[in-house]
């Protein structure tokens, strides 16, 4: 008798599991605005999506519609969410533009960052942070440290 792994084959141990207004929405703005694969949606009876999941690159992301009787809400019944995802791409530039061009609202400009990305956030309609980064140089930590120091003295 086999083994089962106690984690499913392509996932990691965590996994975000996105709670939204309009499932079946974000899934096609996921799927526009960072190229993400639609793995499994599951509609409930009302048409409302139970459980979905979607592939970006290497990682997986759930989701699901708000459901009030589970206590289930999604980031705007809070009025936003404190959570943000970072997502690496090759190219943040064109992914950025991309997510702007299907709804996304810009937070953050894309510039080169001290600790060897670039990167850039943007808000999802659905209420989600995405902080998308290209790594473009390996920094060490002493460098990091060095480059923050730097910065605080600078203001």
């Amino acid at each position: 008798m086999s083994k089962v792994n106690f984690i499913p084959e392509g996932y990691t141990a965590i996994t975000p599991y996105l709670i939204v207004d309009n499932a079946s929405a974000a899934i096609e703005f996921y799927k526009k605005a960072f190229g993400a694969k639609e793995i499994v949606r599951m509609p409930g009876p009302d048409g409302k999506i139970g459980h979905a999941e979607l592939q970006f690159g290497g990682a997986y992301i759930m989701l699901a519609d708000e459901n009030p009787q589970m206590n289930h809400k999604s980031a705007k019944s809070f009025g936003g969410s404190p959570v943000g995802i970072l997502l690496y791409v090759e190219n943040v530039d064109a992914v950025v533009a991309q997510a702007l061009a299907a709804g996304a609202t810009l937070e953050r400009p894309i510039v080169d960052q001290f600790y060897g990305d670039r990167s850039g956030g943007v808000v999802d309609p659905f209420g989600y942070r995405w902080y998308v980064s290209t790594h473009i140089k390996d920094v060490t930590p002493a460098e990091m440290k060095e480059a923050m120091a730097a910065m605080a003295t600078a203001g």
